[in-house]
């Protein structure tokens, strides 16, 4: 190989690996980013979820009138909840 070529192997390595230390660094804070959004998501979830388990609890107490609104309530949130894992899942 000659020197000219050396240097040239060299050059392009070199930009290579710079690339790929670019691209690292980015998926660094992307992955930082998506932790965080992630324990963001799960908080608002366990939210969700304490409250449905209360509700389950006032559910069994509830007179009939009120149990049609209750268990209505109760659906939306199971699926609100469901979704809500089903989108955390695909972000992790």
């Amino acid at each position: 190989m000659t020197e000219g070529a050396n240097k040239d192997w060299k050059d392009r390595l070199l930009a290579d690996i710079d690339a790929l230390r670019a691209a690292r660094d980015e998926l660094k804070v992307q992955m930082h980013l998506a932790k965080a959004e992630a324990r963001e998501r799960w908080e608002k979830l366990e939210k969700k979820w304490h409250h449905l388990e209360a509700r389950g609890h006032v559910l069994a107490e509830a007179s009939r009138e009120s149990l049609d609104d209750i268990e209505e309530a109760g659906r939306l949130l199971v699926q609100e909840i469901r979704e809500g894992y089903d989108s955390l899942r695909k972000l992790l």
